[in-house]
């Protein structure tokens, strides 16, 4: 469905990323991670058309129809929207604070269909329920929801655009650890039922063997690693990606006090 061949942005003398390539089939899972400034969000922002790649090329195929959009102008750009779709780490600031969530949705239904004011309704109702918002929520700001109640209104707006693949930029980063459960349950949900694929990126390990069958490990641009998540994850094969998951937490792991890491 996504095909990714030697994804490349520059800014200046800067190589943010150089020579990514990936696949991801309908209905699968891929998580690319790596530290801060490895250059997975740029790419995810590339895949999407929100960033001009510098080179390489990305091409989304639907139904037997392919398109290749490494350089997207406007008319391309509003067909890789239809089809691939971002969800961001902060959902309030990129929620409308002036708009209830059930008219977020519903102003995405209606760039995509356009529908009688009872269908619309019935759509809007049906994603709402689909990420396990009701009524109430609908009818709520962004302010009086919680970041959990947020983070579904963000998905059921992406959602509405009936994307084939739906990119998920930390989306879970900001959420507290049971939120962020449900989070990745109701992901996964949504994969299994639409046939929707996920292109999960995040710095959270623990995450990817939740919700990805595949993982692409990045450093300073490059892709250093890629395979199943229990290939990469129990058995690395790069120094980078072992110093990652060295880099996890333990259970029963306590941070020392200084007056520890001080003693000789």
């Amino acid at each position: 469905m996504l095909e990714v061949r030697g994804l490349r942005k520059t800014f200046g003398d800067f190589v943010a990323v150089d020579g990514v390539s990936f696949s991801l089939p309908e209905r699968g899972s891929l998580a690319i991670v790596g530290e801060s400034g490895s250059g997975k969000t740029t790419t995810a922002r590339m895949i999407a058309g929100l960033e001009t790649p510098s080179g390489g090329d990305v091409t989304v195929t639907v139904a037997g129809d392919e398109r290749g959009e490494g350089r997207p102008r406007s008319r391309a750009r509003r067909a890789r929207s239809r089809r691939i779709q971002m969800v961001f780490q902060d959902p309030y600031s990129s929620l409308d604070r002036r708009q209830r969530a059930g008219d977020a949705v519903a102003e995405a239904v209606a760039l995509r269909r356009r529908l009688p004011s009872p269908a619309l309704r019935a759509r809007v109702a049906d994603l709402l329920d689909m990420v396990g918002l009701d009524d109430r929520q609908a009818r709520a700001l962004p302010r009086a929801l919680s970041g959990g109640q947020r983070q579904r209104v963000a998905i059921a707006r992406a959602l509405a655009a009936e994307p084939r693949v739906l990119i998920l930029d930390e989306a879970i980063a900001a959420l507290d650890v049971s939120i962020q459960a449900q989070i990745l349950t109701l992901l996964s949900r949504v994969r299994a039922e639409t046939g929707t694929a996920l292109l999960f990126i995040t710095h959270d390990l623990g995450a990817v063997r939740h919700i990805s069958d595949d993982v692409l490990v990045m450093r300073a641009g490059k892709a250093v690693e890629h395979g199943p998540v229990a290939t990469v994850l129990d058995d690395p094969r790069d120094p980078y990606t072992r110093r990652l998951i060295a880099s996890i937490p333990k259970p029963g792991w306590k941070p020392r006090r200084r007056a520890d890491r001080d003693a000789p």
